[in-house]
């Protein structure tokens, strides 16, 4: 017996996106992100508490919103594909995101700055990486999203930078770290910006 036109159809799709997503690396880079905005987003939170700038304040808070933005983002895709939330990383990064917060009124200034400069330029290459892997599989609906929320990753890593820049411990802390005036974990340089459809020059694949 034939199947409903409707359900055939249905079941078509399904069965095709399953298909096109069966790319371990890139299911998990997903749920990966999802979770650590939340916990980039606590972290924050701690780092605005801490503070006693307004200025500073208001743009960190900023910062934070944008990561529950992208969360969300993530979420989307998440749900398009019929990926699942991970438990484990939800609560691996709530705690991470927690205990960052609170660190933030024990370690001073410097230290909370230069790790969320450091976390922000590893976390651009995540949105580039996720392009890549959907452009693997022959899907690009996603790319402007991925490049934009890569770019915004990138101005917190400039924001971050910025205000640390004339810190005596910056030098100390880039040779130990890997991360600071002259180094950065991705290639991309906000003055000259690569568009859309040229960004596989940034995050090359390894």
């Amino acid at each position: 017996m034939p199947l409903p036109a409707d359900l055939f159809v249905i079941l078509t799709l399904k069965s095709t996106v399953n298909l096109r997503l069966q790319h371990a690396a890139l299911v998990d880079l997903l749920r990966q992100a999802y979770s650590a905005e939340k916990a980039a987003s606590f972290a924050y939170q701690g780092h605005v508490a801490s503070l006693s700038s307004p200025k500073e304040k208001a743009d960190i808070k900023q910062v934070e919103m944008d990561e529950w933005e992208h969360r969300r983002e993530v979420l989307k895709i998440m749900n398009e594909y019929g990926i699942p939330i991970s438990r484990k990383y939800e609560l691996k990064y709530y705690v991470i995101g927690k205990i960052i917060a609170a660190s933030c009124f024990i370690i001073g200034r410097f230290m909370p700055i230069y790790f969320a400069g450091r976390l922000e330029s590893g976390n651009v290459c995540e949105y580039f990486r996720m392009k890549q892997y959907f452009n693997s599989l022959g899907i690009t609906k996603h790319d402007r999203l991925l490049y934009e929320m890569g770019m915004k990753e990138k101005e917190h890593e400039i924001y971050f930078l910025q205000m640390v820049q004339n810190d005596p411990l910056l030098p100390r802390f880039e040779k130990w770290f890997a991360w600071g005036a002259g180094s950065s974990y991705n290639n991309i340089d906000l003055d000259k910006k690569y568009p859309v459809e040229e960004s596989d020059h940034y995050c090359p694949k390894k």
